[in-house]
Formats: structure tokens, sequence, C-alpha cells
């Protein structure tokens, strides 16, 4: 079993995170597309199937957990996915609602449900690839004067528009970081 992670992440947005090194607070609003492809690109890389990106271990070792409560980084994998569709419904709703509050999303219950660990790789690299393409695309084509268009979620956060989107490039990022332990900084 993976234990949940309840913890409040929102802070991200004030202050650099020790551990993947992504300080969201620097991110301009416009490079905040090409993170968002960059990071995909990182994913459908390890998903690749060829054992090139996951360290030689084939597709087994995508589904192999490296400690007992961590996902395996075809989990990861998978819930970046999700981040990039969530988020992508979210910013649309933001842009055409004003002040809309998000349905509640349980990532810790979708990886269960959707049996993540049990997913085709080479499928759900090119679900990544789509879904952080679309997201991307919503994010270049907001106009400055929308950035701050507000939503919630039900738990009370706040997001604009460009909060939202440096909030998702810090979750995608320490996501790599949990799979690789490598910073990536920003």
């Amino acid at each position: 079993m993976i234990t949940p992670d309840t913890k409040d992440w929102t802070w991200v947005l004030e202050r650099p995170c020790a551990d993947c090194g992504l300080d969201t607070s620097a991110l301009l609003f416009e490079a905040v597309p090409g993170l968002v492809r960059a990071n995909a690109e990182f994913w459908t890389t390890l998903l690749d199937g060829d054992g090139d990106g996951d360290g030689g271990g084939g597709v087994e070792g995508l589904r192999e957990r490296p400690a007992p409560g961590v996902w395996a980084p075809l989990e990861y994998a998978c819930h970046v996915r999700d981040v990039f569709r969530t988020i992508e419904g979210r910013l649309r709703l933001m842009l055409a609602e004003d002040g809309p509050v998000f349905a509640d999303w349980d990532q810790d219950a979708t990886a269960v449900e959707e049996r993540y660990r049990e997913q085709d790789p080479a499928v759900v690299a090119g679900e990544i690839a789509l879904a952080a393409e679309r997201l991307a695309g919503v994010q270049a084509g907001v106009p400055a004067a929308s950035r701050q268009r507000a939503g919630q979620r039900s738990d009370g956060a706040r997001f604009t528009v460009e909060s939202l989107s440096r909030y998702t490039v810090h979750d995608v990022v320490h996501h790599r970081y949990d799979v690789t332990g490598e910073q990536q900084g920003g």
C-alpha cells in the first residue's frame, strides 16, 4: 500500500523546493508551456519500452517499487499524465467561468482504481505526450489579461491561472526527482 500524500504543497509557490530544487516564483509564465513539454519528453523517454530510460529493467523495471510505500516509475508516469489532464480541465474552467471551485480529485484513489502499475508503458507514453501538448497549448494561448483569473480547490486553496500553472510545473518536476533523485533547479 502507498500512504496517501496529505501534505499541502501550495508553499512551493512562495519558496524553492529543497528536494527537487525548483523555484516556481522565478518561473516566467511564458516559459511554462515549454517546461510542460520538456517534462513530458522525460516521461516518454523513460517509458519508451527499449530499456534506455529505466536503467535496463524493461517493463518490469518500470513496475518495480523502489521501496515499500513508494510508487514505481510507471505509477508516477500515470500520475503525471493525469495531472496534465486535470490541470488542463481546471485551466479551461478558470478561463470560462468566474471563480470556479474545482471538483475533488483523489490522486491516491485514482492510482488504485486505474491500476497505474498495470498499465501499458507505451500507451501511457503516448497519453502523456498528448496530455502535455493539450495543457501546454491552453497555457500558451492565455492572454496576459487572463492570467489572474481565479479558481479554488474544495479545500479552499486559491489559485490564479498563472499560479496553478507554476504549481503544476513543480508537481511534475518533483515527480521526475522522485524517480531519478536528480534536482532540476529552475
